[in-house]
Formats: structure tokens, C-alpha cells, sequence
């Protein structure tokens, strides 16, 4: 599974305007832009996609910029994510096709591992909100620690 620059940017982003405004200020996408270095006019195609998900509001004029909908607390990652159109798939099948990643008839032997990996993955980042990301509230709510060699 790969997780790729729009869902990475775009959780980036919302974590970096709910810990320097939130839904008290507005805050400009220039300003978003240079803290995290991402591109002015992606972040806009990002956030005109939470917008619509409910995610963002914009707010016009000076002092304009955007505001989270909802509190930090309430908002999962995995929401910030599905906003984007990224997809958590951890298989190649297309959901409902007769053929599998490989081109065949049936579904490969590791099917479901993986397809369970993708729930798994799926259940952890709604588990996970804006709150504890911006907290640094997420470190060990996996359950299992690899040591690092």
C-alpha cells in the first residue's frame, strides 16, 4: 500500500491549519505554503476538495483564508484522507471484478491478508483525529512497536 503525496499533503495541511487557527482564524494558504513547502496552487486543489467534503470552510476578503468546519477532535484522518480521493488499498483487485491483480480468474492466495491489512489501516486512521495529530497524541496507538535497528 502506498499512501501518496495528495493524502500525505493534504493531512499535512489540515493539521498544520488546525494548530495555527483552527476555527477561531482564517489562515492564507501562502501562509500554509511556506510553513509545510507545499506548492501554493496544490494546496488549492487540495483544499477546494475538503471544502466541498465539509472538512474547510473559506472565509473572503482581508484576513481571508480558511477555517476548519469542525473541531479538531471530530475530524479523522481517514476523512481528511477519503476528502482527497485517496483510497487506503492495500490490493490491486478492483472491487467486484471476476479477475485479480494478476489477470486471472479468482483471487490470489494472499487475498485476504492483504485486504484485512487495508481495514486494519483504514480503522486506525479513523481512529486517529486532527486533535492527535497536532498533540502528538499518536505515537503507540498502533499497539506494537518494532524496535528500530
Amino acid at each position: 500500500m502506498r499512501l501518496t503525496s495528495k493524502g500525505r499533503y493534504a493531512v499535512m495541511a489540515l493539521a498544520d491549519l488546525a494548530a495555527h487557527g483552527g476555527g477561531e482564524r482564517a489562515v492564507p494558504l501562502q501562509e500554509i505554503s511556506e510553513r509545510q513547502g507545499i506548492s501554493l496552487s496544490y494546496l488549492e486543489q487540495l483544499f477546494a476538495r475538503m471544502r466541498r467534503a465539509g472538512l474547510v470552510a473559506g472565509v473572503r476578503g482581508p484576513g481571508g483564508g480558511y477555517r476548519l468546519a469542525r473541531s479538531a477532535d471530530s475530524v479523522p484522518i481517514s476523512d481528511v484522507i477519503a476528502a482527497v480521493n485517496e483510497p487506503i488499498k492495500t490490493t490491486r483487485c478492483k472491487d467486484g471484478a471476476m479477475k485479480s491483480c494478476q489477470g486471472k480468474v479468482g483471487r490470489c492466495i494472499a487475498h485476504d491478508l492483504w485486504d484485512e491489512l487495508g481495514c486494519q489501516i483504514h480503522g486506525f486512521l479513523a481512529a486517529v483525529t486532527l486533535e492527535d495529530v497536532i498533540t502528538q497524541r499518536v505515537r503507540g496507538r498502533a499497539g506494537v512497536r518494532i524496535a528500530a535497528e
